[in-house]
């Protein structure tokens, strides 16, 4: 019987993946990852549900303390982000140095097992020809999450199991609810595991960043407004300027060093070419000229045609076949083929 460690977060996927396994004959082991103190899925009420899950299953349920690493790698990565003008993904570096890295590692050292299960909407394929797992959008694409596990390595895909990729939503569901898991109606969680902590990814970071005003200026330097912390603003934003202006302005710029946020119209809120840092080659091996795809700039964008010119250490540049609006320093691009993951990465400051 294989042993396979069930990454519970006390929400309705996780729980249907534990006894999905079960019920498939698998030895599950429940893990459960105690991030931060509060409410919200990933903590104090999430780790209730999921002991609760496991009692149902009758299986083993595990709570590891990784509340330090958790602020050492999210927290801080975000404090310190809106503090030099970025706005910064933090679900893809929760994912990979959070989330999978410490599950597999307690799961191989602590459980005698080297696979971990979540309950992702993603699939993972291994192409014998080229000896890569690839990473491939979920069935339920409204669902698909692929766009925050690009940064997840070899070994990770290897070690890990998501048997939702190719189940609706609305059958998770439904297994839940033939299995009678008390989360079955439980309501989805909408937010960041933070945002749904604070209330407000404002009320979050004023935890962390005092007030400081500033100007709001135009991209010529004209003074329009005022502004209480440049970390309160995020490209692209519209709304809460506070600028009565004869056509709507956005924020085409953040200068942490000045104090200054910078606004102007949808024109000026659009880029041709972005370049991408930290980047993880996961599907494909790093190629060494550009290659075609399909770039997602933001979770719930589309995929749009770009050309991706590999560069040094780790990063590329990538050209958009159309100017895109609202290219955000700090989030993820994440570029497809199709429905597999070619690669991604963090969008750089524009200069």
């Amino acid at each position: 019987m294989e042993k396979v460690v069930v990454g519970l977060s006390g929400g309705v996927d996780s729980s249907a993946v534990a006894a999905i396994l079960h019920h498939q004959g698998y030895e599950v082991i429940g893990l459960t990852l105690w991030l931060m103190k509060g409410k919200g899925q990933c903590c104090s009420e999430g780790m209730v549900d999921a002991a609760y899950i496991c009692e149902q299953l009758g299986v083993p349920h595990h709570v590891v303390d990784i509340r330090d690493v958790f602020q050492t790698n999210i927290v801080d990565y975000l404090v310190s982000g809106y503090s030099a003008g970025v706005t910064p993904l933090p679900c893809s570096q929760c994912n990979k140095t959070v989330k999978f890295g410490p599950m597999l590692e307690y799961a191989r050292k602590n459980l005698g097992s080297n696979k971990i299960a979540t309950g992702h909407y993603a699939r993972i394929n291994y192409n014998e020809t080229s000896g890569r797992y690839e990473l491939l959008r979920a069935f339920d694409r409204n669902k698909d999450q692929t766009y925050f596990l690009y940064d997840l390595s070899q070994e990770l895909l290897a070690g890990s199991m998501f048997p939702l990729g190719e189940v609706e939503k609305s059958e998770t569901r439904r297994i839940a609810a033939q299995y009678n898991l008390q989360t079955a109606n439980k309501p989805e969680s909408q937010d960041l595991c933070l945002v749904e902590s604070n209330g407000s990814m404002r009320a979050f970071l004023d935890k962390y960043l005092a007030p400081k005003k500033g100007e709001i200026v135009d991209g010529d330097g004209k003074v329009l407004g005022e502004h209480d912390g440049v970390h309160h603003y995020t490209i692209g934003q519209r709304k809460g300027l506070g600028i009565a202006a004869a056509q709507p302005l956005y924020v085409i710029g953040l200068d942490a060093g000045a104090n200054r946020v910078i606004v102007g119209d949808r024109t000026t809120a659009t880029n041709p070419e972005c370049n991408v840092a930290r980047v993880n080659w996961v599907s494909i091996a790093e190629p060494v000229s550009p290659i075609r795809a399909g770039v997602q700039v933001r979770y719930r964008s589309e995929a749009v045609p770009v050309t991706v010119i590999p560069l040094e250490n780790s990063r590329v540049k990538i050209v958009f076949d159309e100017p895109q609006f609202s290219i955000t320093p700090g989030q993820a691009a994440v570029w497809y083929d199709g429905e597999k993951v070619l690669g991604g990465g963090i969008i750089e400051r524009f200069e």
